[in-house]
């Protein structure tokens, strides 16, 4: 058997389109759904987590702040390890190395996240196999 996966983008430019959005995917019969972090949705995480569980939609994030506000999980470079990177950047053009002669840094450290509170709230079972290899379980 040959399972069929269509990938739907919905996008949201401000609060206002919350709403419409997570009814239009409801209606699609999304199975899940990938929020992309950016300063919208970073600031409104916790709404936008709730509007998945009421609309009993999966939801993974890019941030472990996101599944902290109640997302279901998340994938995503370390915002820790990010901001102790700016740090030692901060520290290095302070001693007088000038930032363009810095190399570009790539996230090293990726962090999985579930919460599995919104996980029963959405009825699903989080294998243990899965919850073995996150870097942390929210119950």
């Amino acid at each position: 058997m040959v399972a069929h996966t269509n990938i739907d983008a919905t996008e949201a430019s401000s609060e206002r389109d919350f709403v419409p959005a997570f009814a239009s995917l409801a209606d699609n019969r999304a199975g899940a759904l990938y929020i992309e972090g950016d300063s919208l949705f970073t600031g409104l995480r916790a709404q936008l987590a709730a509007l998945a569980t009421q609309h009993a939609m999966p939801t993974i994030f890019n941030t472990r702040e996101s599944v902290i506000a109640g997302g279901l999980m998340s994938y995503g470079a370390s915002t820790t390890d990010a901001y102790r990177q700016a740090g030692i950047y901060t520290g290095r053009i302070l001693k007088g190395e000038k930032p363009a002669d810095l190399p570009v840094v790539q996230p090293t450290k990726f962090e999985l996240v579930i919460n599995l509170k919104t996980a029963k709230a959405l009825g699903l079972k989080v294998p243990v196999s899965m919850q073995l290899l996150a870097d942390e379980v929210i119950e």
